[in-house]
């Protein structure tokens, strides 16, 4: 039994084993042969694979940027990291978290079936995130035992729905229609910066249409110009924090090799997770249609953000670097104001910001991509602190959530858990209440939507 149990919570927890699962179901449905089944289901999972350890490269080499910033600008504060605080709340909520992962996958598709919003969320550990974040403040709130795990679950399971719908027009015109949606918690910051988008821009105005001059035309390689900027970045980085301390940081390396060497690393995690990220799409999408047919008709399979990356590199570049101009605005005005001070973080400006690019240029072009990249910057910054209070009362004061709806989640669900203090079940109600409205409100829209659609 305690194999089983592993076995199942390792399936759920691994984005790469859940996602070859997919479509081993589905390629199974379809009745393919088994050379057929075998090839699809590894491919899924190697694309998974390959794109995680893109984002690994992205992240080491990020992580020296941080230091270098902290000592060369004297920036300090508190820095987000999902990451972290998950490893910190497992210790204490491990059992809770893992409860409401496993029930909340089931109520995802429940809700798949049941609403219009044919979304199946494949995005494995912003699943066990959000569990995790529901656990912490749930518990705070003052729920424990089955009522934790049933409030949490059904939360968990409208927002694997919910958030896919939110995005999905604008993920339309960003992926021309390819057949995914967007399975990542930092929905609100993506439609916030495709409406920018749409109110300040021109969406045929886009960045990638742009001609650099001859002798500037290999910009319009991704790569080549992710190493560029990079490599600026750090050199800027490196010598703000002066030689010693870059000697200390990169083993003795001197100062210009270390720093186009993480530029180069980090523009190769680029690559790599652009072809992962392809694999999957050519992959995932065929063998989803059989698992669809027989759970959720006409559903849909909602992936990580940098499945949005292929369609616009240039914005994910531009994105990244205008959401963490954002957040350095956000940082500065935090410590004017009083507010706890949020140091942007490389990660989720990079991930989250590089994909509010994306979206603004979806909708507005260069003008949106920029100024909806810098709203986000500024979204998660103010997010991050003003969710600071909820996880301090948790005992993890020194970091917290890097994306929008993690923040929005735990802000929502804290506030409710005060207003109500003491009164379990009143807070269970009241949030089951919200999200049941959601849900309605989100059906009748929906079909007025259709019903329109239809007439003309």
């Amino acid at each position: 039994m305690e194999f089983l149990m592993g076995f199942v919570s390792d399936v759920l927890s691994v984005p790469a084993v859940l996602v070859g699962l997919v479509a081993l179901l589905g390629l199974l449905f379809q009745k393919k042969p088994a050379s057929d089944v075998i090839s699809g289901t590894l491919k899924s999972i190697l694309g998974f694979v390959i794109l995680s350890g893109g984002a690994t490269m992205l992240q080491g080499a990020l992580d020296y940027m941080g230091p270098l910033l902290e000592i060369g600008f004297g920036i300090r504060g508190v820095v987000p990291n999902n990451e972290a605080i998950v490893a910190i709340a497992q210790q204490t909520l491990g059992t809770q978290t893992a409860l409401i992962m496993v029930f909340g996958l089931i109520a995802n598709l429940v809700f798949a079936r049941v609403t219009p919003f044919k979304y199946i969320f494949l995005t494995g550990h912003h699943t066990f995130f959000m569990a995790a974040l529901l656990s912490a403040v749930l518990g705070t709130a003052g729920l424990d035992g089955w009522l934790l795990v049933l409030t949490g679950s059904l939360i968990l399971g409208g927002l694997m729905v919910l958030m896919p719908a939110l995005a999905s027009p604008y993920m339309d015109q960003v992926t021309g229609g390819a057949g995914v949606a967007l399975g990542h918690f930092g929905t609100v910051g993506y439609w916030l910066s495709g409406t920018i988008g749409k109110l300040v821009g021109n969406r045929e105005d886009s960045l990638e249409k742009y001609q650099f001059p001859k002798g500037l035309q290999f910009f319009r390689e991704s790569v080549i110009a992710t190493s560029l900027v990079m490599f600026i970045m750090f050199l800027i980085a490196s010598l703000a924090a002066g030689n010693a301390e870059t000697l200390r940081l990169s083993g003795g390396q001197n100062m210009l090799v270390f720093s186009l060497m993480q530029a180069v690393t980090f523009a190769g995690g680029v690559a790599v997770v652009l072809y992962g990220v392809r694999m999957i799409i050519n992959e995932i999408v065929p063998a989803f249609k059989g698992f669809a047919d027989i759970v959720v008709p006409d559903s849909k399979p909602a992936l990580d953000c940098p499945i949005t990356f292929p369609y616009a590199p240039t914005s994910v570049l531009v994105g990244f670097i205008v959401s963490f101009l954002g957040g350095l605005v956000s940082m500065f005005i935090m410590g004017l104001v009083g507010l706890p001070v949020i140091v942007p973080g490389l990660v989720p400006h990079f991930f989250v910001g590089g994909t509010a690019g994306v979206f603004g240029n979806a909708t507005g072009g260069r003008r949106g991509a920029i100024a909806g990249a810098f709203v986000n910057g500024i979204l998660i910054s103010f997010g991050a602190a003003f969710l600071l209070p909820t996880l301090g009362a948790l005992g993890f004061a020194n970091t917290t959530f890097g994306d929008a709806d993690f923040q929005l989640v735990g802000i929502l669900v804290g506030g409710i858990g005060n207003l109500f203090k003491g009164s379990p079940y009143v807070i269970a109600a009241v949030l089951l209440a919200i999200l049941a409205a959601i849900l309605i409100v989100g059906t009748v829209t929906h079909k007025g939507s259709r019903a329109g659609q239809k007439a003309a």
